[in-house]
């Protein structure tokens, strides 16, 4: 790619981010767009809705941006939780580290790679010459500046390495804080158990008790079965919105809106009409629910979670085997009450083992698959093979501003197009794994997302260039620095126009909320009324958190090898920074939390660059025949996977279960509190499935907040 086509890229992508910026300013003085833009504060009744006109709705203003600066750890902390604290230092950690390596990169080896002669530059025609000239490429084979590459490659490992320490000892602590701090919490009195033998005797129930009683006497308080309810739970969600329907049109009978039709232009016919039609579906969907709840007797699964008088006890129930065959009694930590994923406790144990093959062989089918895209990209970047396979398009393609847009702005388009139904695709697979909430559900597809992308997107344009990389890759590992250090440079280009096109643009795009504001107008434009009922969606991390650790793996691996990279990835992640600021702030709110967790995950990921990058320097400098730089290299990776091993042994137990320390001083602290009796008493009702809880449902005014399902009736 040459520098114009780079700079025309930049120029698309900048126009973009201004104008939805500017839309966004405007927009969110909006009243009828407070839903979109600040759902957060609709929901928690913290934003008064001013309905006189003011001709500075109509303006642009950047107030926004200085309440998201403005926004404190502590607030961040109270507001989002720890898993919204971990997600937002991922900004500012990769802040820190890039900073450092654009000073290195910008002042030292760019301009070392400019001044070399191994490309031939015509510094009279710079605008149409390859972006490959600001890369080590162009630094001249032996050249003694390639040491100067050598040592920025050591001090920003360690630079990278120590900062790393710092945040992870920073988070751990950070999560022992929260913990001492927070209230008492029923997941951290409960413990899930599952594979309960079958007894001709006694009930999965009596089981369950008789067990739990004779050996933890001192600390077992009682149990709740779990039962299958995913059809009963379909029918509960049916009635709820049936309704919430129902009332929201009876309501209307005394307010202003005096029309007999309802929806746009009346198009759903009259209201009355609708009223009767949904009542008598109401009835039928109650019948239901009332035939489904006698049905339930007989419907345990060998699971119940178990509750205890002390985190503690709930600890060594939790570590210790409970039972001579370890397959049963199986104890997990339970999560919390609102974060439990009930249709997953009707499978089996050898179900849940097949279900985890199936999600390995659909991963792998997936990952293949993606390489059709993939390949169309690539052929997007070469001109050449486009006017080979389709030469009715070379005097198009002759132009120069169709040549710069194809090849600088259409790859990366077309690239997060298709990345764009992945992340829905990967929490399915994770949600039929065997995991027993949502919140490890959601880990568990981030981390699928970010391997996803890695592999597909970084290693399949490396390797695009020839079929025969990827068996060298498995047949001669010994060349895997020599085919990485070929690839890689090579795609330097791509991944610059990737960071501006993927980066800026859908961070902008964040901010402006398109297809909520589209789906809202849509909404008003159709039912003619507004719903009472407003969901505030939560942070995707499955799709957000893979993304920005992808553009931290790009921004680590050219560093060294075309420092060009480096003041986009870091324009991206300070636009990151504030909007992420203010979609957490307006918003984005936590529907459960993980505790922090999702650093291991960034630590992980962190470390997998730094010995990339590694690789790519042990065969950039075999290959610019410097081979004692080659060897010196050697020793990096190992020490880098050293510290990561200590980091492992020092910081991820705590990110994994909490010390006999914490667990006794927080129970101690709670002894004598008299609020802990109340606790117990609503401990065991916590975890009741929702299916079986009372409903708001009913046929009339009188009796629609009577219960459709008593516990005593199971």
């Amino acid at each position: 790619m040459i520098l114009s086509a780079l700079l025309t890229s930049v120029g698309i992508n900048l126009g973009l981010c201004f104008l939805f910026f500017t839309l966004y300013s405007i927009l969110r003085k909006q009243p009828s767009n407070l839903r979109v833009y600040a759902p957060r504060l609709v929901a928690e009744r913290k934003l008064k809705q001013k309905t006189e006109f003011n001709l500075e709705r109509l303006l642009p203003s950047a107030g926004w941006v200085k309440r998201a600066w403005e926004l404190s750890e502590e607030d961040l902390l109270e507001n989002s939780g720890l898993d919204g604290v971990v997600f937002m230092r991922i900004f500012t950690f990769s802040l820190k580290i890039f900073s450092v390596a654009a000073v290195i990169g910008i002042m030292i080896l760019l301009p070392v790679n400019f001044m070399g002669s191994q490309l031939e530059i015509d510094f009279s025609d710079l605008p149409n010459k390859s972006l490959d000239s600001f890369s080590i490429s162009n630094v001249n084979n032996g050249s003694k500046r390639l040491w100067i590459h050598f040592c920025a490659t050591y001090a920003f490992t360690v630079a990278v390495c120590c900062l790393l320490y710092y945040e992870y000892k920073y988070l751990s602590l950070k999560r022992i804080d929260s913990y001492y701090a927070s209230r008492p919490q029923p997941h951290q009195f409960t413990i899930l158990v599952r594979g309960i033998p079958v007894s001709a005797e006694h009930s999965w129930d009596e089981s369950v008790d008789n067990f739990f009683r004779e050996y933890h006497p001192s600390t077992y308080i009682s149990h709740t079965i779990i039962r299958r309810t995913s059809k009963l739970q379909q029918l509960t969600d049916d009635a709820a919105k049936i309704y919430r329907t129902l009332a929201r049109m009876k309501s209307q009978e005394h307010t202003s809106q005096r029309s007999r039709y309802y929806g746009f232009l009346g198009v759903f016919g009259n209201k009355a009409q609708q009223l009767s039609k949904l009542e008598r579906r109401l009835e039928v969907v109650e019948d239901n629910m009332r035939t489904e709840q006698s049905l339930l007797v007989g419907k345990e699964v060998p699971a119940a979670f178990v509750y205890f008088k002390s985190r503690y006890g709930a600890a060594i129930a939790l570590h210790i085997q409970q039972g001579i065959n370890p397959t049963e009694w199986v104890t997990e930590q339970a999560p919390e009450p609102d974060d439990v994923y009930w249709p997953f406790f009707s499978t089996s144990y050898l179900k849940r083992w097949i279900c985890k093959l199936g999600v390995f062989v659909a991963s792998a089918v997936l990952t293949v698959l993606f390489f059709l895209p993939v390949l169309v990209v690539q052929s997007l970047t070469h001109l050449e093979q486009l006017e080979t396979y389709f030469p009715f398009l070379r005097s198009i393609l002759k132009l120069a501003f169709v040549s710069q847009v194809i090849t600088g702005y259409l790859p990366s388009l077309i690239l997060q197009f298709f990345l764009y139904f992945i992340p829905p695709i990967m929490k399915i697979l994770s949600s039929i794994q065997g995991y027993i909430s949502m919140s490890e559900i959601q880990k568990s597809a981030c981390s699928k997302m970010l391997w996803f992308t890695m592999w597909n997107v970084f290693f399949a344009n490396v390797l695009s260039g020839s079929a025969l990389y990827g068996f060298d890759l498995i047949l001669e590992p010994k060349k895997v620095p020599m085919i990485l250090a070929q690839g890689v440079p090579a795609q330097a280009t791509f991944f610059i126009t990737y960071v501006v096109t993927t980066g800026w643009t859908s961070l902008s795009s964040e901010l402006f909320q398109l297809i909520s504001l589209i789906c809202t107008i849509l909404r008003r434009i159709f039912s003619a009324e507004e719903n009472d009922d407003l969901a505030v969606p939560s942070i995707p991390y499955e799709s957000e958190i893979p993304r920005i650790l992808f553009f931290g793996l790009l921004g680590i691996t050219y560093f060294f090898l075309s420092p060009l990279i480096l003041p986009f990835i870091l324009v991206y992640f300070c636009i990151g920074y504030l909007i992420f600021q203010n979609q957490l702030l307006n918003v984005y709110a936590p529907r459960y939390d993980s505790g922090g967790k999702y650093w291991t995950i960034v630590h992980n990921s962190t470390i997998f660059s730094l010995v990339l990058m590694h690789l790519i320097a042990i065969g950039i400098f075999a290959l610019k025949d410097l081979p004692l730089a080659s060897t010196l290299i050697v020793p990096l990776p190992a020490l880098t996977l050293l510290f990561n091993e200590y980091c492992r042994k020092r910081f991820l137990p705590i990110f994994s279960c909490y010390a006999t320390e914490c667990l006794v001083k927080k129970d101690r602290e709670e002894q004598n509190d008299p609020r802990m009796a109340e606790f117990f008493d609503k401990l065991v009702d916590a975890y009741r499935d929702p299916a079986l809880k009372p409903t708001l449902n009913g046929r009339d005014e009188n009796t629609h907040s009577s219960p459709l399902l008593r516990s005593s009736e199971i």
